[in-house]
């Protein structure tokens, strides 16, 4: 066994260590390329050619992976956590006044929000959700409801 069959020995134990440890497929592709380049060593000695095979491999593997990946995480997208979305079109109460520009606080469902809007909302005005950015909603003054 060569120097080189060693160096991709170790190159493939220290990539799947790594993937181990961050769980994140991180380096998945290059231990893919490490073995390829090690299966190679034992065909040539040509330490150039092991290269350009562990480069190649792991490209390959990284550009047939990620499409798959990214699909993967589009099906399985998080849940909503914090019910912000939720809350888009229900009606609440200002409890601190909401100024353009600034941030202030408002109840819908019987939770307080950090809010924000484009007209002034005064304390104790009716409002609507009508986007979220983050944990902030993003309110308008609650139409007037016609009673009958």
């Amino acid at each position: 066994m060569g120097f080189d069959t060693i160096l991709w020995v170790a190159a493939v134990v220290l990539f799947v260590i790594a993937e181990a440890v961050t769980t994140a497929l991180v380096s998945v592709w290059f231990a893919v390329g490490a073995a390829a380049a090690l299966m190679v060593s034992l065909f040539t000695s040509s330490l150039g050619v092991q290269f350009v095979v562990f480069a190649v491999v792991s490209a390959v593997t990284l550009g047939i992976m990620l499409p798959r990946l990214a699909k993967r995480r589009k099906e399985n997208a998080p849940p909503v956590t914090n019910g912000a979305r939720l809350s888009i079109g229900k009606r609440g109460v200002v409890l601190q006044a909401v100024l353009p520009g600034e941030v202030g606080r408002v109840r819908v469902d019987g939770l307080d929000w950090q809010a924000r809007a484009d007209a002034a909302l005064p304390q104790g005005a009716r409002c609507e959700v009508a986007d979220v950015d983050g944990a902030v909603l993003i309110v308008r003054p609650a139409p007037v409801e016609e009673t009958v």
